[in-house]
């Protein structure tokens, strides 16, 4: 049986802090919905302390800000957005529009269209999180959607140059210096001057989760992506000194951001505690990662590899690392978790920013009934159907004719009966059934 070294914030400490953000998050978009432009202004003063008649950026402003990046950072966004890009072509091949006939005469299909307008979320507050432009825009790009539009924070009182580069060379048609509550808001409700959304996208903090769980359904959404979580699954094949490295790499996102080490070995485990207190030391962000490994680390020991698959399926972490004598192990058998990064020669690290994977992926066990985002979270996968025979209409339309009698719809039965009279020259009792 597992034991816990180390435990996390208790459930009631979490469920409370949820509430008072599900209530805050409410009053602020009744607020954008009743005043639109007015009140999105009003938000971004309060809370990005930025005052603008127009919070979408000119040309100039973009430009300005490509200006102030050198050609080593430039030439790195390009790197990192044509891995997303690669990939996310990779995932768009896969996707077949499909037509068949299934009976004679009879012909179904599918087909994927894209959403018409997306609008992405870029967070930003704490740290320009540049990745998060090319996970979102690039991927709405290679699904094909015409409209994109990207909200992003400003960092330090003004738009954040990394970000807007990498927005703009992501292929943003419209990029606008918003935060928080108040961007979901601006998106996905519309204003005087924002168009509305089809699609939100996009992680955040555990506000911007809550606001796009309130819209969703107005809007579509990708997931809920709310602050990051990290499990790393290790044996005694690796070091305590790796394990609280990558740890604290994803702790630092936030001060509720959960990380947890799962392993078979204790040794480890004390080991990898020690090192997270040492390397704090040294960390230059260990102000925030030391919240987040106070509050919300755990240190799980378990008894065997099937123990430790249990235990993080019922987890459903955002991020999975996995670092043992048999990786692919955990790759087979494991169910719920939002991506997996296989041996100590990769990490989370490569995978928020460069690789080339999503790193827009479920939280809160939401793992559990989804993955992250991807190419196909654009399209709409949506069917058609033919009746090329007047034979095909009218045996189609016995079948159905008697299958809505047998429910009591009489107005569904007429609208096979009729085909059946005029296409298969049969006399059908109006309101009855073929025989």
């Amino acid at each position: 049986m597992a034991k816990w070294l180390k435990k996390g914030a208790e459930p009631e400490f979490v469920k409370n802090a949820a509430r008072e953000v599900r209530e805050t998050v409410e009053k602020i978009l009744a607020d954008i919905e009743e005043r639109g432009d007015t009140a999105v202004r009003e938000l971004a003063v309060r809370f990005d302390k930025v005052d603008r008649d127009d919070y979408r950026l000119t040309d100039k402003e973009i430009q300005d800000c490509l200006n102030q990046l050198s050609d080593r950072n430039l030439a790195d966004i390009e790197f990192a957005q044509q891995q997303v890009r690669n990939f996310a072509c990779h995932q768009r091949n896969s996707m077949k529009d499909v037509e068949v006939e299934t009976l004679p005469g009879i012909i179904l299909g599918h087909k994927h269209i894209p959403v018409n307008a997306a609008g992405c979320y870029v967070p930003g507050g704490k740290y320009p999180l540049l990745a998060s432009a090319h996970m979102s825009v690039i991927t709405a790009k290679v699904a094909g959607v015409p409209r994109i539009i990207t909200c992003a924070p400003p960092f330090q009182g003004k738009p954040a140059p990394a970000i807007v580069a990498a927005q703009y060379l992501a292929g943003a048609d419209e990029i606008y210096c918003l935060g928080g509550i108040q961007a979901i808001g601006a998106m996905a409700i519309g204003t005087q001057t924002i168009a509305p959304v089809d699609m939100l996208v996009g992680p955040g903090n555990a506000f911007v989760a809550e606001a796009k769980r309130q819209m969703f359904g107005r809007v579509g959404i990708d997931l809920f992506a709310g602050p990051t979580e990290t499990l790393v699954i290790a044996d005694d094949t690796v070091d305590g000194e790796l394990c609280a490295t990558d740890l604290l790499g994803q702790a630092e996102h936030g001060p509720e951001s959960p990380a947890i080490l799962l392993t078979t070995s204790e040794k480890l485990a004390l080991d990898t505690i020690e090192e997270v207190q040492r390397l704090l030391k040294i960390l230059p962000t260990a102000a925030i990662a030391s919240q987040s490994w106070e509050k919300f680390g755990q240190v799980i020991v378990a008894d065997s590899d099937e123990e430790m698959v249990w235990i993080a399926n019922e987890i459903a972490s955002e991020h999975v690392q996995v670092m043992t004598h048999d990786d692919d192990y955990f790759l087979k058998n494991l169910t719920n978790f939002g991506a997996l990064f296989l041996g100590p020669r990769t990490n989370v690290s490569y995978g928020d920013k460069v690789i080339g994977t999503n790193h827009t992926l479920p939280t809160m066990k939401a793992a559990r009934y989804t993955g992250g985002l991807w190419v196909g979270k654009f399209l709409k996968t949506c069917t058609y159907q033919k009746v090329l025979t007047d034979d095909a209409s009218a045996m189609i339309g016995e079948y159905c004719s008697r299958l809505c009698a047998l429910e009591g719809f009489a107005g569904h039965g007429e609208q096979a009966n009729i085909r059946v009279r005029r296409y298969g020259h049969k006399d059908v009792p109006y309101g009855g059934a073929a025989e």
